[in-house]
């Protein structure tokens, strides 16, 4: 191993400076996190709930290594995690049999036992020194990575560094282990070349078939981490724009629908550190519902009527984002919406008070996201506010110990810098590494709500017009 492009066998060393072979250039994909705009609480009891997707992403840049270093590596530096496999140990055996193989078109609904199984000794390695959640947290990643890879490549397979950073935060219910998973199922179908695109001349059929497809093992990635996921936050990764979401009958597969003609509208997410348990929230739910049925049963059916209007909206043949009533209506069903999860009892002092500090400025329409109980908050914003309103409202959270993020709702899903080149400069691995906090990371990779995104493709599954 030349010391040019030596790498450490723990994954620190640096690699250094020198340009990407043609044949096998650095590339990053992307896929954004989603938010919860109508119905929570609702879904759990067989209503519909829409979910869209946000313009704080996540990124996988893979950088391949020479044919001497029969290496992968997983650097995370946003969770500390950072681990190297030697290829030719991992159980392609196991892996390869024809009992468990599958191709890349297969559609997996269950893990594997066997190849979990097989997975456990390269898994355990992994982040040593950490317990609690935060090893949960490592083990749960390199284990989506590892089954998707020995899923869908080959001991024959380079040896390559695959590096994650996410303006997302983690566990903040915004669904950033499916946009990381979205993120490692693109990327490992693009290296064995069983995507086509995205390109701006690609049938829309064509399209569709490919975000099918990384979604589909994305899923896979959700398994591994959640063990029984609902499929949304993967859905809303890969298509980007909006979904519905309804599960009425949980031994059967959810119906999730993609809203294509979701509009891209400006939002504010708040977080208001406050931490919460999505469990004791539904159970909180769940009470309610045995203690008063009948009443918790006709606010359940409200927030499923709020969620039908917005659906009604977005699907009718005469929807115009353009409409300046389109983000009132939309704004007054999230109003409504929040109402109505306050009325089950899952909102919380610090939730109320953003809404609070919005309302006295008077620029949007606020709701919780999510279980509730703390949590995040979505402000959709009026199209007329002015800048200094805004700094104003941003000053005044700050104060308050609120963590905010300007975001876009119902953006583009998964998408690919091929290769990784950006105003004709390189993005290099060491800088994608040290890059520091959301907006250094989307000013590097040229991609999200700060940036036009120039060089990024994405697979359009929207109908032009």
């Amino acid at each position: 191993m030349g010391s040019n492009d030596k790498l450490e066998a723990n994954g620190h060393g640096k690699t250094a400076r020198k340009s990407s072979t043609p044949m096998n250039p650095a590339f990053i994909t992307s896929a954004p996190g989603k938010v919860i705009v109508y119905g929570e609480h609702a879904v759990v009891h067989g209503k519909a709930a829409i979910a869209a997707a946000i313009s704080l992403r996540s990124y996988m840049l893979v950088t391949t290594l020479s044919k001497s270093q029969r290496i992968i590596s997983l650097q995370f530096p946003d969770i500390k995690l950072n681990h190297t496999w030697k290829i030719d140990e991992l159980p392609w055996s196991v892996f390869a049999n024809p009992s468990n193989k599958k191709a890349y078109y297969d559609l997996v609904t269950a893990l594997d036992p066997d190849l979990v199984e097989a997975l456990q000794p390269h898994l355990s390695t992994v982040s040593p020194n950490l317990s609690g959640e935060k090893k949960k947290i490592h083990q749960a990643a390199a284990s989506a990575f590892l089954y998707l890879f020995l899923s869908l490549g080959s001991q024959a397979f380079p040896g390559c560094i695959y590096t994650l950073r996410s303006t997302l935060p983690i566990g903040a219910g915004l669904g950033s282990s499916a946009s990381i998973s979205v993120c490692i199922s693109s990327a490992l179908l693009l290296q064995i070349r069983a995507l086509s695109g995205p390109h701006p001349d690609q049938p829309l059929e064509e399209a569709e078939t490919q975000v099918e497809r990384i979604n589909r093992w994305a899923f896979v990635g959700e398994m591994c981490i959640h063990g029984n996921p609902s499929g949304v936050d993967n859905t809303v990764a890969a298509n980007g724009k909006a979904v519905l979401f309804k599960r009425e009958d949980y031994t059967k597969p959810p119906k999730v629908l993609p809203l294509r003609n979701f509009p891209e509208l400006p939002l504010l997410l708040v977080n208001t550190r406050q931490p919460r348990s999505t469990a004791t929230e539904v159970a909180k739910v769940g009470a309610l519902k045995t203690a008063l049925p009948s009443v918790t049963d006709l606010i359940l059916s409200a927030i499923d009527r709020v969620t039908e209007s917005a659906f009604a909206l977005v699907t009718s043949p005469n929807f115009s984002h353009a409409d300046t009533k389109t983000t009132q209506t939309l704004g007054s069903l999230m109003n409504i919406n929040h109402g109505l999860l306050v009325s089950l009892g899952v909102s919380h002092p610090r939730l109320e008070r953003i809404r609070e500090l919005v309302d006295l400025v008077g620029i949007g329409y606020t709701k919780l996201t999510g279980a509730g109980g703390g949590g995040s908050t979505i402000t959709l914003l009026k199209p007329d506010i002015q800048p200094g309103e805004l700094n104003d409202l941003e000053r005044k959270l700050d104060a308050e110990g609120f963590e905010r993020f300007e975001t876009t709702l119902g953006g583009d899903g998964v998408g690919v810098l091929w290769p990784a080149v950006l105003r004709g400069n390189e993005i290099h691995r060491d800088d994608f590494l040290e890059v520091e906090g959301s907006r250094g990371v989307e000013e590097l990779v040229g991609s999200g709500v700060h940036e036009p995104r120039g060089g990024w493709k994405y697979w359009k599954v929207v109908e032009a017009g």
